[in-house]
């Protein structure tokens, strides 16, 4: 999972002064328990009304087998709040690769 390879790469991200966050429809106290079992040291924000993930055309159909989770996708944020980058994975990327694809564009944005 991406979260894995950006707990990996924590201190470059955070070196870097780049914030990561995490979000899905799980509720506060299920993102919590996964963080803890991750050790993800960063915050993982918890959308049980959908509201952010339509926002960011991440939220399945309502009729979707698989309504209840958001399509996988990380956003690279600029300073002034524009999306810079969108790494979709429906195509099933190289996860582990994720964390240094995103510290390699993150310097293209410098």
């Amino acid at each position: 999972m991406e979260g894995q390879g950006l707990r990996d790469r924590a201190s470059d991200f955070e070196a870097a002064g780049i914030a990561i966050l995490g979000a899905s429809f799980d509720t506060v106290e299920e993102q919590k328990a996964f963080a803890d079992k991750e050790n993800f040291p960063f915050l993982l924000l918890s959308d049980t009304e959908r509201t952010v993930g339509e926002s960011y055309g991440v939220a399945r159909a309502p009729d979707h087998d698989f309504a209840g989770w958001p399509r996988r996708a990380s956003f690279l944020i600029d300073p002034n709040g524009v999306i810079a980058k969108v790494y979709d994975f429906a195509d099933k990327p190289d996860l582990a690769e994720h964390a240094a694809t995103v510290l390699t564009d993150l310097q293209e944005l410098s």
